[in-house]
């Protein structure tokens, strides 16, 4: 599996997990500072927290479901990086 750096991927508590899966689970870590382009989830992250309002609230859970299902429904059909193989 390839991750970023976050603490939660590099954190202890992650390695006795990962060596209980040996042979069948692998991290690789991408590079530090490695940028979108290695990691495309980050750009859409960027783009839902942007989209849906990071920092705001939500009066209910409901809204925020629905708010979320139209950003991904909205980027469905259209993807934010296009890979070229």
């Amino acid at each position: 599996m390839v991750v970023d750096r976050s603490g939660i991927h590099r954190a202890k508590k992650l390695a006795s997990t990962v060596a209980h899966y040996e042979g069948q689970l692998q991290l690789y870590l991408l590079p530090a500072h490695c940028g979108h382009q290695l990691n495309p989830i980050e750009g859409f992250w960027r783009v839902m927290q942007d989209t849906i309002g990071a920092g705001r609230c939500f009066s209910t859970l409901q809204q925020l479901h629905w708010r979320t299902r139209q950003v991904l429904m909205a980027h469905q059909e259209r993807p934010i990086y296009e890979f070229h193989g």
